[in-house]
């Protein structure tokens, strides 16, 4: 008995879309935030680093936004998918960094670049800010049923219209 699953309410162009969207949006935040944690003493118990985090956290949710905006079907599923997918593709790019640099451990030591513990909160964290993004994303499409027009027909404002009396 073969199990085949042919209506999947995953799309894999919106969440392709809205990961890639996603690292694009990721790669200025993460830019500053090394050039900030360079330039103060102390990042990590600085203001600062709240704000870097709240700036990933729009990241993921501006990746759940373009997938939600693009799926037809399960936008909260897509947006998740997609802010996940974001921060999978940040992980290679991170690898080649410490490649590079080489200054730190990679899974160990006093400050690794991988503490899995971390990569689990961003799996979640990713996924939660996907979904709230791809919640705004959903909202801001036509009708999903099939209206091509952001107002309904029901919900236009009715015109104007005066009784213009004609002495005859």
């Amino acid at each position: 008995m073969d199990l085949v699953v042919t209506d999947s309410p995953i799309n894999a162009t919106a969440v392709g879309r809205g990961a890639l969207m996603g690292l694009v949006a990721l790669l200025p935040v993460v830019l500053a935030t090394a050039l900030a944690e360079s330039n103060i003493d102390d990042f990590d118990t600085s203001g600062w680093a709240a704000v870097a985090f709240v700036a990933l956290l729009a990241v993921y949710a501006y990746a759940g936004y373009v997938a939600g905006t693009v799926s037809t079907d399960a936008p909260l599923t897509n947006g998740s998918l997609a802010g996940i997918g974001t921060f999978v593709l940040w992980l290679p790019l991170r690898f080649l960094i410490w490649l590079v640099r080489g200054d730190q451990g990679l899974v160990n030591g006093d400050n690794p670049v991988f503490n899995p513990g971390a990569i689990l909160l961003f799996f979640v964290v990713a996924g939660v800010a996907g979904m709230l993004g791809a919640i705004l994303g959903a909202r801001r499409t036509p009708d999903r049923a099939g209206e091509t027009d952001s107002t309904s027909s029901a919900q236009q404002a009715p015109q104007d219209t005066q009784d213009v009396a004609t002495d005859d």
